[in-house]
Formats: C-alpha cells, structure tokens, sequence
C-alpha cells in the first residue's frame, strides 16, 4: 500500500501529468520537456526527479543532458493512470 501512496503523491500534481503525457509517447531530455510544458528547466527538473523516485521514470544521462522515458517495470498503478492520459 505504501507503494500506492507514493505514486498518487507523485501523480496529484498538474504538471506532473503533463510530462507523462508528454514522456510516454517519446524519451525526451530535460529542456525538451521543459519547452513543451513552458516551465523552467530547474522546475521540470525536479518534477522529473519524483517521477523517477517513485520508479516511473527510467533516466540515462547523455554527456550534459539527462533524457527520461517512462520505465518499463513501473508499478502496475502508475502503468493504469498514464495508459488514461
């Protein structure tokens, strides 16, 4: 159950669904993701830090640039909400 709690936390947020939306069809870096949901790049930063925190975000960093996909053994109720995104 405490998995559950974290991955609601991390998805009560509007911004947050944004990147998903974004994320789940393509790996995006950090200021591409940034641009497409007009936020900062420290802001997206971090919403993409709790993404990852909670596993449903997958991160390789590229020479300067962190990319992000959506991971494949995310939790199964994380995997329902982004599939209703």
């Amino acid at each position: 159950m405490r998995e559950l709690e974290k991955v609601l936390k991390a998805l009560a947020n509007k911004r947050r669904l944004e990147i998903l939306r974004y994320i789940n069809k393509r790996e995006a870096a950090v200021a591409d993701v940034a641009d497409k949901i007009k936020l900062s790049v420290k802001a997206t930063s971090k919403h993409l830090a709790i993404l990852f925190s909670v596993g449903i975000l997958e991160r390789e960093q590229r020479h300067l640039q962190m990319f992000y996909v959506v991971g494949k053994n995310i939790p199964k109720s994380a995997r329902r909400i982004i599939s209703l995104l």
